[in-house]
């Protein structure tokens, strides 16, 4: 499995706070079975990418883990009007191993009506853009077709692993859960922070997409797709997203509680009752 989304280097976001966090989350994903990890510091207001311990820290890492685990650059790119300028100046720069696709992370508040014009900027600049957990953002909770739009427009979507098995709360377990049924997904990360408080588990998402939808579908979400991304690959054939042409709008508030069945199955099977 490849990791597109974790905060594996320390000391420089909200992520591993010291070199034995770091060292800790990378083990631990290892033993999952995941081979490579896209370390993905934040590129904020608050966290300059270009911080010289981001690439200092970078190589000392790959170097400390060699033969545990494979590691590239990338960034949580924060859609600020200062990254967005950057980002256009200089195509390709934040992406992740440099080819191309890029993550992109909103506001946890509102999410401003010009968002989309600065999508479409970063488009034309080359990036292939990767919305990251839409299921967490209370915008998108409270206006869910706005995924939908960004879709239509050619962006991709990662969803965090334990969202899927609630880990993020009701809200967010429901839509990830939906967006899987319909196809919306494209990949599963950790968006790992800690070893302990936002462990590194990959695992637990492939198993539980695996039951839900089949071992194709975890494949495609957690090796195939992921793979693309790192190698800036032309992007692999999909299967349809249902009711995104047609603007079917997302139902997940009315399945809340629901599927209680198949998770509980799901839960035994994870903490080994």
């Amino acid at each position: 499995m490849i990791d597109i989304h974790h905060h594996l280097i320390y000391g420089v976001d909200d992520g591993a706070p010291d070199l034995q966090a770091s060292l800790d989350m990378a083990q631990m994903a290892a033993e999952e079975g995941v081979t490579h990890i896209v370390c993905t510091p934040h590129a904020s207001r608050e966290h300059s990418f270009f911080n010289p311990l981001v690439a200092e820290r970078f190589a000392e890492l790959q170097e400390r883990l060699r033969g545990v685990v494979e590691l590239s650059l990338g960034c949580d790119f924060h859609m600020t009007a200062e990254n967005v300028r950057d980002a256009v100046a200089n195509p390709l720069r934040y992406s992740i191993a440099d080819k191309g696709y890029l993550l992109v992370e909103f506001s946890w508040g509102e999410i401003a009506s010009r968002t989309n014009d600065a999508l479409r900027e970063l488009q034309r600049a080359g990036y292939t853009l990767i919305v990251t957990h839409p299921e967490r953002y209370p915008a998108v909770l409270r206006e869910p077709a706005m995924l939908g739009e960004w879709m239509r427009m050619g962006c991709l979507v990662q969803v965090t692993s334990s969202s899927l098995y609630g880990r993020f709360g009701k809200e967010a377990e429901a839509l990830a859960n939906e967006l899987l049924e319909r196809n919306w997904i494209h990949f599963l990360a950790t968006d790992a922070h800690h070893p302990v408080w936002r462990p590194a588990h990959l695992k637990s998402g492939y198993e539980y997409v695996a039951m839900r939808s089949g071992e194709e579908t975890a494949r495609r979400l957690c090796e195939t797709n992921p793979r693309a991304a790192l190698e800036g690959a032309a992007w692999p054939e999909q299967p349809e997203p249902k009711g995104l042409r047609e603007n079917v709008p997302l139902k997940f508030a009315e399945r809340i509680g629901g599927d209680s069945e198949q998770k509980e199955t799901f839960w035994r099977k994870l903490l080994g009752k």
